[in-house]
């Protein structure tokens, strides 16, 4: 069952102090592992494997400032890296987790690597992060993922409905992002959808990630950079990047994955997490 915290921001602009309502699902027991989303989407996205981890975890899967059920950043505090990822330490230090372990997927992956880096988490497994793009990689995944939104703005209600019904309509609606979309349940889609739509970060988190690229190494802890052979977003090439930005990470290939694997290869993801989580 969701639940919410109210944080008071732990940074100020000219804006003056205020809070944002952090929404977030906890399950399991052991270590605490908690998990990010991309933008635009929300928690539900780690649903193929949040049980599997939670055999061994306790999990803490959120939604993002601005995306899910979580509220925006107030005016006047930027949705940029190091907002978010004090946003994260706040939540970390409001929930008790001390210093969990952390995956995350695209945007969630690029975070967890900049958690990693202030040494704000105990592990890192990063799936398709972001920040390990050329500019012409980025504008690509930058227009990927416009198409998706404006998607989500634009198409009927009743006719996201028809089209998450059937095998072919998912394939159309999130081939580009899921290599096995048809794996994708009617009702996950349709909240997916939702989710898009109502998503007020996803601008001003765009714009943020205009001129960002991660160039930190991630010393004294494990760290797991993993990509789907078939990431039609962010190109698989970028793991070698990340690997070369990261030299002490491992660096993992996901067959047959697209660029939210979790999905497409629950068992294998949740092994690659547990396996840098130790």
């Amino acid at each position: 069952m969701a639940e919410t915290v109210s944080l008071p921001l732990p940074f100020t602009t000219g804006a003056g102090p205020a809070t944002v309502d952090v929404t977030y699902e906890r399950l399991g027991s052991g270590e605490p592992l908690v998990l990010l989303h991309g933008i635009g989407h929300h928690l539900q996205v780690w649903d193929p494997v949040i049980g599997i981890l939670a055999a061994e975890r306790d999990v803490i899967a959120l939604d993002l400032p601005g995306f899910g059920a979580s509220s925006a950043l107030p005016a006047g505090y930027p949705h940029e890296l190091r907002s978010v990822t004090a946003v994260l330490r706040a939540f970390f230090d409001a929930l008790g987790l001390g210093v969990p372990h952390v995956a995350g997927n695209s945007l969630g992956g690029l975070l967890a690597l900049q958690l990693g880096h202030e040494k704000l988490v105990r592990s890192v497994t990063a799936l398709s992060p972001g920040g390990f793009w050329t500019d012409a990689e980025r504008l690509y995944a930058f227009a990927v993922l416009t198409a998706l939104r404006q998607g989500a703005l634009r198409l009927p209600e009743a006719l996201v409905e028809r089209l998450a019904r059937t095998t072919a309509g998912r394939a159309a609606m999130v081939g580009s992002i899921y290599a096995r979309p048809g794996r994708r349940s009617p009702d996950a889609l349709l909240a997916e959808t939702r989710a898009m739509r109502a998503a007020t970060g996803f601008e001003p988190t765009l714009a943020a990630g205009r001129h960002l690229r991660f160039v930190h190494d991630v010393p004294g802890m494990p760290v797991t950079v993993a990509w789907g052979t078939r990431d039609r977003v962010l190109v698989r090439r970028q793991g070698v990047r990340a690997k070369q930005t990261i030299p002490g990470a491992r660096l993992v290939r996901l067959p047959g994955c697209g660029h939210v694997p979790m999905n497409d290869d629950p068992a294998l993801v949740a092994r690659v997490i547990l396996d840098t989580s130790v």
